[in-house]
């Protein structure tokens, strides 16, 4: 392609309390940094700093912390079961900081990018570089307060209006883009052919809706799959209900079936939800979706086609009711053709390539090569 630049080294800094691999798929930024390197690999040259276990695609693995670190932080504790332990001050961040700054100190160059999924997280290390490197908050899911970096790519325009509005700022800036999550193909299997179970899978958490999923398929007389990180103790059930079944944490084969076989899964978040990489996972899975109308739904549950949005318990039961009306082929092809690692990664290359551009004629910068502006399309079933 065009646009395609070797000259622009990318240092990826991983999340400092995790392991870069499948293994850690609870955590969505651990997920986000994974997936990164292995889509762009092929086009760049990647340095990865993280954890000594490290599973990923890149030019050079960097250890700067290890199985010791995250004892020392967070002792022993399950969290497959448990929610991830972590704190910007604790020993994991703190040894990160210290070593990933001497590391990339010995590598960074002029005109290199620096990509800090954990945001403000990553602060401590790539403000040491901002002089010679472009810093960039890729993925950005999470809160106004969470944000730092001069270059940002939010995942959803939900979240990016959102953060623009809490930081005051009216002005947007040419620099920063809205590219979605990306997802693996093989570590998903369409399936078209479903059994009577409703799925949520994610933290058990009342944020989540979750109390609203169970309301809803006890009153349709469904049964509910639960799947995650958490206990409904936490929520306010002392007994499992009857029609619930808690399946426990899901590696990346339970993941995989659980999704393929739902008649839906059912996402009623509260808060914005920026993005809901869970319900793009179920759409590659052929699986409808189900979930509250803000947010990143708005942009990617296309209502009647993908799933349904709803607003209040009369939605939410009718949409359990109707769900047979949604074609898993039509999930699919959404899913496929807008969030699959291929097409993501054109996006990001046509992004690092303005990014690049800055160092000479930036905004003013005219490829007359240039054959169409697909990187932002969006392919519809």
């Amino acid at each position: 392609m065009w646009y395609l630049f070797k000259k622009m080294k990318l240092h990826v800094l991983a999340i400092p309390h995790t392991v870069t691999s499948k293994e850690y798929l609870s955590c969505a930024f651990t997920q986000k940094v994974l997936k990164f390197c292995q889509m762009m690999s092929p086009d760049y040259e990647i340095i990865h700093y993280g954890h000594e276990d490290s599973d990923v695609v890149c030019s050079e693995h960097v250890t700067v912390t290890t199985n010791e670190t995250l004892k020392e932080a967070y002792g022993s504790y399950d969290w497959r079961k448990e929610f991830f332990k972590h704190n910007t001050g604790d020993h994991a961040h703190t040894t990160f900081y210290h070593k990933a700054k001497d590391e990339l100190g010995k590598r960074v160059e002029e005109g290199d990018a620096i990509l800090c999924f954990w945001g403000y997280g990553h602060q401590p290390v790539a403000s040491h570089f901002s002089d010679k490197a472009f810093v960039i908050e890729p993925g950005i899911g999470y809160n106004a307060g969470g944000v730092f970096a001069p270059h940002k790519v939010f995942e959803s325009y939900a979240v990016m209006h959102a953060i623009y509005g809490n930081l005051k700022k009216e002005h947007p800036s040419w620099y920063d883009a809205v590219i979605p999550n990306y997802f693996d193909l093989d570590d998903f299997e369409y399936c078209d052919d479903k059994e009577d179970y409703y799925l949520y899978l994610g933290r058990i958490t009342e944020i989540k809706g979750l109390n609203i999923i169970i309301d809803a398929t006890e009153r349709t007389g469904k049964t509910l799959l639960v799947a995650g990180q958490g206990d409904l103790k936490n929520i306010g059930y002392d007994k499992v209900p009857d029609h619930v079944v808690n399946v426990g944490f899901a590696d990346v084969e339970k993941r995989k079936k659980l999704l393929k076989k739902a008649k839906a899964l059912i996402l009623p978040t509260y808060y914005i939800e920026p993005f809901g990489g869970v319900t793009v996972e179920a759409m590659l899975s052929g699986t409808p979706i189900i979930t509250s109308d803000w947010g990143c739904f708005a942009e990617n549950n296309l209502h009647g086609t993908t799933g349904y949005r709803c607003r209040n318990m009369d939605h939410f039961v009718w949409a359990i009711e109707n769900i047979d009306k949604i074609k898993p082929k039509d999930c699919r092809d959404w899913a496929e053709n807008n969030f699959s690692l291929e097409r993501v990664s054109k996006m990001y290359k046509e992004y690092l390539y303005g990014i690049e551009n800055l160092r000479g004629e930036g905004f003013y910068h005219v490829n007359k090569e240039r054959k169409d502006l697909d990187w932002i399309k969006r392919y519809y079933p």
